[in-house]
This record gives C-alpha cells, sequence and structure tokens, in this order.
C-alpha cells in the first residue's frame, strides 16, 4: 500500500509539473520577477544567449513590470520575446533627451528596447517611456533587419517608436503605437498590418526619412487612426528628409486628421521629392477633396503593389522567405 500510494504521489507531481510545462510553452528561458523563472531581469536573459546562434533561442517573459533599459546587440539575432500578455508584461523605462544630456543626438540614447540583432521577435508585451510630454523620448528603437512585432504595445509621447536603418525590413501586426509628435520616425521600409494608431496631441503621426532611391517607407494596412478626446487637428505625417516615403491604404481615420492631410516640415522643396499617400481610406478623416496637391492618390492598379511580399522583396536582400520571417 505505502508504494502504491508513494507511486500515486509521484504520477500526480509529474502530471502536475507537465500541466505547468504546457501552460508556459516550451522556451529556453524563462524570465520572472517572482524569481520562479531562470532570470529576474530581461537584460541578464539575453547576456546568456548564445552568440549568432543556429536556431531560434526562445525568451518567455512572465508578467511584471520590468523597469530596465534593455538592448539586444547585434551578436544576439534570432532572439524571441514572448510575453505572458500584452497589458501586463511591461519593459518600461524614462529616459529622455534632456536627461541624458549627450548633446544633439540625445534622442537615439533615449530608448527603452534597443533591437540591434536581425530576425527579432516580440509578441504579446508593451514597450514605454515613462517620462511624459518633455521633449524626445524613444520607447523602441530597432536597427535590425527583419524584426517582427506581434500583439504589441508602444505607449510613450513624442518619438515613441523609431524604426532606423537604410536597408531593414520590419513588420508590426496587430500592435497598438500611440503618442504626441513624429512617433513613428525613421528610416526603415516598415509595415504596420491591422495596428491601431493613436494621437495624444494636435501635432505629427509618421516623420519618415527614407533614403532616396527606395521604393517604400512606412506602410500602413488595415489600420485605425484615433485619438484622444478634444484631439483635432493631426497631420498624417512631415518628411524628416527629402525623400521620405509614407503610405496609408485601406484604414480608417478618425475626424481629429487634419483635410489637408500632409505637411512639408517648412521646406516646399520637399514636396517635389517626398512621396506621401493614400487609397481606399474609409471614415471622416480620409476625405481627400482638400488634401495637399502634392500628395498622391493610387489608382487601383498602383495600390496592387502594396502588399507585403512585393515591398519586402523590393530591397533584393538575400533573406528567408518573407512568409517565413514575418509569421513566426
Amino acid at each position: 500500500m505505502l508504494i502504491l500510494k508513494r507511486l500515486r504521489v509521484s504520477i500526480l507531481l509529474f502530471l502536475m509539473i507537465t500541466v505547468r510545462t504546457n501552460a508556459i510553452g516550451t522556451y529556453d528561458i524563462i524570465v520572472a520577477l517572482d524569481g520562479s523563472g531562470d532570470y529576474k531581469s530581461i537584460q541578464s536573459a539575453i547576456e546568456v544567449c548564445r552568440c549568432f546562434p543556429d536556431k531560434r533561442i526562445l525568451i518567455f517573459i512572465k508578467n511584471g513590470v520590468y523597469k530596465e533599459k534593455v538592448q539586444v546587440p547585434a551578436w544576439n539575432n534570432k532572439l524571441s520575446f514572448i510575453g505572458e500578455s500584452m497589458e501586463h508584461t511591461i519593459i518600461s523605462y524614462d529616459d529622455y533627451f534632456n536627461k541624458i544630456n549627450r548633446g544633439r543626438n540625445s534622442t537615439f540614447f533615449t530608448y527603452t528596447l534597443l533591437v540591434e540583432g536581425n530576425d527579432f521577435y516580440a509578441e504579446n508585451l508593451t514597450i514605454e517611456n515613462t517620462s511624459g510630454p518633455v521633449g524626445q523620448a524613444v520607447a523602441l528603437h530597432i536597427e535590425g533587419d527583419r524584426c517582427t512585432f506581434k500583439n504589441c504595445r508602444f505607449l510613450g509621447n513624442q518619438d515613441t517608436l523609431y524604426v532606423a536603418g537604410q536597408n531593414t525590413r520590419q513588420y508590426f501586426d496587430s500592435c497598438y503605437i500611440e503618442g504626441t509628435t513624429d512617433f513613428i520616425f525613421g528610416a526603415a521600409t516598415a509595415i504596420f498590418d491591422f495596428c491601431k494608431i493613436h494621437s495624444k496631441s494636435n501635432s505629427y503621426i509618421t516623420a519618415a526619412s527614407t533614403p532616396d532611391g527606395k521604393p517604400f517607407g512606412f506602410i500602413f494596412l488595415n489600420c485605425e487612426l484615433t485619438a484622444d478626446t478634444g484631439i483635432n487637428k493631426v497631420y498624417l505625417g512631415r518628411p524628416w528628409r527629402d525623400y521620405a516615403r509614407v503610405a496609408f491604404l485601406n484604414c480608417r481615420l478618425g475626424s481629429h486628421i487634419l483635410a489637408v492631410g500632409w505637411d512639408n516640415w517648412s521646406s516646399p522643396a520637399r514636396e517635389k521629392t517626398a512621396f506621401f499617400a493614400e487609397y481606399g481610406n474609409t471614415g471622416p478623416g480620409a476625405r481627400t477633396s482638400a488634401r495637399v496637391d502634392w500628395c498622391h492618390q493610387l489608382s487601383e492598379k498602383e495600390a496592387r503593389k502594396y502588399t507585403k511580399e512585393n515591398i519586402f522583396k523590393s530591397l533584393n536582400l538575400q533573406e528567408p522567405s518573407v512568409k517565413e520571417w514575418t509569421r513566426r
């Protein structure tokens, strides 16, 4: 009888462990603030990862507010951050331009999360800069190529999301992005697919710096543009550099979007070099009759070029298939 009881206890314990493993999934590293994982901080988990790994490294991050400035170096490619839940797995920091005090380029040191490694993947996370409306303060700064974010939130004010790199491709699927001024900016080719873009002040959503010769810059597909109560004078974007390219296709634009749509950043010459486009948008902010005369209303034929595969393949870089790296 004693042997049978011990056997039953052993089986019960085994089943309990199995249930716990199945509930969390199979991961290489688990991060938990309460000490129930392998590490208590995200940066500690990154630092034990193999450099240039042969296969993807999966890091599960349990719910909690991780107050840390996180860097994914270039040699830590193929990393995946999987949060327990988008609302409660939060990476948070509060650096901003004047606090950093590193001269005119201080903006680029204010990130909460910096991703330099290629083939990075994140899901079910919130990345926030909590410094408030105090000037430039980046939440997510991406330098890596083929980076994907699914079901994530990016919270901040000015310069929330910096999508950098002249030859980088970044994909945002079902994400929430909020900010005040130029809160999506940079030189990358980036697709925002079924995302919510939320304005917190009367200002500008995008500030692209697309390099000359690139066929695509920021592309918003099937997105919803919303705003705080009382916000009613928001531009879709302005050109941070001469050849900025931004397009909104099949999006719902709220009443906060100005009838003119776009701004030239006090540079009439950029009206001839920037490419700002729209197609098939709906909502009170989608009326195009009063748009600036230098923006583009795409034809159906032109709009058909704006597919994920065509956009990312246009850079002619050797890579895994687009389907593979955007759907991990």
